[in-house]
C-alpha cells in the first residue's frame, strides 16, 4: 500500500479563494507561460513530447505528438478546442477541476495555443453546468485585464484569446469530431475519418481537441520539466493523473496520483469498500470500459496493464460494485444510457443499442432464452469497427463484460423467471472476482 499522492493540480483545491487569480499566482500560477514564451514553439512541443504526457480524456494519445501534427505555413489560422464536455458516467474530474483551478487551464490553453500558433482557442463545456460556466467566464475576464490573454502577452508579441461555449447537452458531443461539428453550430454527430481534425478540424482548419486535464498539466511540466513528470508512473504511461472513485466505497472523491498505483491502494486511501460488503466489480474508465474484478486489484491502472486485462484505463473513473449489485441490472442501466445518447447516424449503433437493451430487459425479467445471451454478443460484434465513432464501439463494452464474469448470473435470472437477487442478503452472486 502507498500513502503517497501527487497533489499537482488538486493541491490547492481546499483554499477558499482557489479559484481567483490572485490565487493561483500566490501559488506560482503563470511561470510556466511566461517560461514557454521564451521558447521557440517547436521547442514547447518538444519538452511535451519528452514529458510523455497522454490525453487524459480517455484514448491515451502522446499530446507532443498531437500538437506536432499541425502543419505550419499553410496560411490557414489554426485552432485549439478544450474538451470540456464531461459526460461519461462515472468520470466526475473535469468539472471540479474547472470550478478550482479554471486559471491552470487558462495557462496551459495559452501555452499550447503558442505553441501550435494559434490565435483563438475554444472551451466547449456542457450547457448544464452553469456554475461552471460562470466561472470559466469569470477566469478568462481575470486573465485578460491582467495580460495573460488578449494582444501582446507578457510583452512577448503574442495574441490570443479564449471563447467559451456552452453546449447543448449531447454525450455524442464528447467524441472529438461531434464537439467540432456541435461548435460550428450543426447537429451534433461524429465524422468521418480522416481527415483528422489536425489537417481539417474546425471550420476546416488545422485544429487540436485535448481534453481538460490534459491541458491543465501542461503548466507543470513547463516549471518543472519533462523529466519531472516523467518521472512518476510507469514506463510507457508517465505522470499522474485524477483517479475518480464513486459508487460503493468508503470515501468517494478524487485521488490524484502517479499511473500504475492499483486499485487496491487507491480503495485503502479511501477507507474501503462499504463496511460490511465485499468488491463485486469496477469500472476502470468510466462505463464504456468493460468491467473487471477482485482478481485485477493488484493490476497497475496504466495504459497498457488495463489493455492486456482486456479493458481500458479511459478517463480513470473508478466506478465501485459490491455483492448486492445485479449485474444485469448495471449492464441493462448502462445500455440505456447510450441507446438515448446515441446520435442515429450510424445504423450498427442506432439499430444496436435499441435490440440490446430490449434483449436485456428479458433477461433481467428471466424472459428469453440462454440463446438471447449469445444474440447479444453477436449484435456487439456487428457493431464493433462499422461505427462512425466509439460510442458504438464501446456500447456493448458493459454487456459483453458482464457475460464473461458473471454469465452463472444471466442464466440464473432465466431458471428463476426473474432476478433473483435480494439486495438485503448481500451474498449471491458475489462471483469468482469477489474479494474482501
Amino acid at each position: 500500500m502507498t500513502d503517497t499522492l501527487t497533489p499537482v493540480l488538486t493541491a490547492h483545491w481546499d483554499d477558499p479563494d482557489c479559484f481567483t487569480l490572485a490565487a493561483y499566482r500566490r501559488a506560482g500560477g503563470y511561470q510556466g507561460l511566461a517560461k514557454a514564451l521564451g521558447m521557440p514553439p517547436d521547442d514547447v512541443i518538444g519538452q511535451v513530447k519528452a514529458s510523455g504526457l497522454r490525453g487524459r480524456g480517455g484514448a491515451g494519445f502522446p499530446t507532443g505528438m498531437k500538437w506536432g501534427f499541425i502543419p505550419q505555413g499553410d496560411g490557414k489560422p489554426h485552432y485549439l478546442v478544450l474538451n470540456a464536455d464531461e459526460s461519461e458516467p462515472g468520470t466526475c474530474k473535469d468539472m471540479p477541476l474547472m470550478m478550482a483551478s479554471p486559471q491552470v487551464l487558462i495557462e496551459g490553453m495559452v501555452i499550447a495555443c503558442y505553441a501550435i500558433r494559434a490565435e483563438r482557442a475554444f472551451i466547449y463545456v456542457r450547457g448544464e453546468a452553469l456554475h461552471v460556466i460562470r466561472r470559466l467566464h469569470h477566469a478568462v475576464a481575470e486573465a485578460r485585464e491582467a495580460g495573460y490573454l488578449g494582444t501582446d502577452i507578457l510583452g512577448s508579441g503574442y495574441d490570443l484569446e479564449i471563447v467559451v461555449h456552452a453546449g447543448a447537452g449531447a454525450y455524442i458531443c464528447g467524441e472529438e469530431t461531434g464537439l467540432l461539428e456541435s461548435l460550428e453550430g450543426y447537429r451534433g454527430q461524429p465524422r468521418l475519418k480522416p481527415p483528422f481534425p489536425a489537417i481539417e478540424g474546425l471550420y476546416a482548419c488545422p485544429t487540436v481537441v485535448n481534453n481538460v486535464e490534459t491541458i491543465a498539466s501542461v503548466p507543470s511540466i513547463m516549471v518543472n520539466g519533462a523529466d519531472w513528470f516523467a518521472g512518476m508512473g510507469t514506463e510507457k504511461s508517465k505522470g499522474f493523473g485524477i483517479f475518480s472513485l464513486s459508487g460503493h466505497v468508503t470515501t468517494p472523491g478524487q485521488y490524484e496520483a502517479p499511473l500504475g498505483i492499483t486499485l487496491r491502494e487507491l480503495l485503502e486511501l479511501a477507507g474501503g469498500v462499504r463496511a460490511g460488503h465485499q468488491l463485486k466489480f469496477w469500472t476502470p474508465g468510466g462505463s464504456s470500459t468493460p468491467i473487471l474484478t477482485g482478481e485485477h486489484l493488484d493490476m497497475p491502472l496504466d495504459y497498457e496493464s488495463v489493455g492486456a486485462a482486456g479493458s481500458m484505463l479511459g478517463t480513470r473513473g473508478l466506478e465501485i460494485f459490491d455483492e448486492t449489485t445485479c449485474a444485469i441490472r448495471a449492464a441493462l442501466r448502462w445500455t440505456e444510457f447510450y441507446e438515448h445518447e446515441s446520435c442515429g447516424k450510424c445504423t450498427p449503433c442506432r439499430e444496436g443499442t435499441y435490440w440490446m437493451r430490449q434483449l436485456l430487459e428479458d433477461l433481467e425479467q428471466g424472459k428469453g432464452s440462454e440463446d438471447d445471451v449469445t444474440k447479444l454478443l453477436d449484435i456487439n460484434d456487428n457493431m464493433v469497427g462499422r461505427v462512425f465513432c466509439a460510442l458504438g464501439d464501446t456500447a456493448g463494452s458493459p454487456i459483453a463484460s458482464t457475460i464473461k464474469y458473471f454469465r452463472d448470473e444471466y442464466l440464473e435470472h432465466l431458471k428463476q423467471g426473474g432476478c433473483p437477487f435480494d439486495p438485503s442478503a448481500a451474498t449471491l452472486f458475489a462471483g469468482d472476482g469477489a474479494q474482501s
